[in-house]
């Protein structure tokens, strides 16, 4: 049990990395649309090597194309493109903390499509996560350090379509092999990224062996790490688990962006984080608890 929640954990941390490491690609020349273009091309390359590797070994070489899953990269494309595009204008542990909110928007969601109405422990987390927001982006002393309302707002789209991006992909697909949706959903988002990007990427001289090499960086820990680690260990600890140990991503990236970056980050701030967490501890703990009363009352 314990290899799994590591693994798991594993997979998150190396997500929560990639910010930091985007910012110092930045320091070198290169721009959020060379970035994340030759991160979702890596990663697309790699995933589908990955299928067909899998499906040399099963002897199957054919599988259904999902043209839904393709088109749920859109989302996938443009949350990766603007939240990397928000380091440019604002802290790296701000932009993390701002992508959080996609937790009350995911509850704001479900109400508004599917008719469910969020209960009063929702309605508190979502309080919290909010308060502690404004505690951790330091705005009871005024503006803080590096406040770009660009950046706020690139952020806070990029939640917007993280949002979107979680409740399609939960929705669809579940029939799909874990890796070939990966790869659908990661192509989709390379071809979205190049679309938004086509005149800037077409005058770029930054095509060099340099990009290649954060783009691998990038995809390794980005797109290809996580879902091998989730596809091992979550089937093993359960998705009440695996989604506390997802949280994993908001101190991971916190942590990076002070030591690699040399981000301030103070104790106030670090109070507004653990009341993010706690919240959507809660609400995971929470959904466990509904889920486990659902299995008791069908027995």
């Amino acid at each position: 049990m314990l290899k799994y929640i590591i693994i798991v954990a594993l997979g998150a941390l190396s997500f929560g990395m990639l910010s930091s490491f985007a910012k110092i690609a930045y320091g070198q020349g290169y721009t959020a649309a060379e970035i994340t273009l030759t991160q979702a091309v890596a990663g697309s390359v790699i995933l589908w090597a990955i299928v067909a590797i899998k499906s040399v070994k099963k002897d199957a070489t054919a599988f259904e194309m999902n043209w839904k899953l393709l088109g749920v990269g859109v989302t996938m494309g443009i949350s990766t493109y603007t939240y990397y595009l928000s380091v440019q204008y604002i802290p790296a542990s701000l932009a993390i903390v701002l992508l959080m909110q996609m937790t009350w928007m995911s509850i704001l969601a479900e109400w508004v499509m599917f008719g469910k109405k969020p209960g009063a422990a929702e309605l508190l987390a979502s309080a919290l996560i909010i308060a502690g927001t404004l505690l951790a982006a330091d705005v009871l002393h005024g503006l803080p350090a590096g406040f770009s309302i660009t950046g706020i707002c690139l952020a806070l789209f990029s939640a917007i379509m993280y949002t979107l991006f979680v409740l399609l992909t939960s929705n669809l697909g579940t029939k799909t092999p874990l890796f070939v949706k990966s790869a659908l959903m990661t192509t989709g988002s390379a071809i979205t990224i190049a679309v938004i990007n086509m005149k800037s990427l077409a005058a770029s001289t930054q095509l060099d062996f340099g990009l290649l090499k954060w783009g691998g960086f990038l995809a390794l820990f980005g797109t290809v790490i996580p879902p091998v680690c989730f596809t091992i260990g979550m089937p093993k600890i359960g998705a009440g688990l695996s989604s506390i140990l997802l949280t994993l991503e908001l101190p991971t990236a916190v942590f990076c962006a002070h030591i690699i970056l040399g981000e301030e980050v103070s104790a106030l701030q670090v109070c507004g984080m653990l009341m993010i967490l706690s919240a959507i501890i809660y609400l995971n703990l929470l959904k466990v608890k509904k889920q486990s009363s659902v299995v008791v009352l069908a027995s």
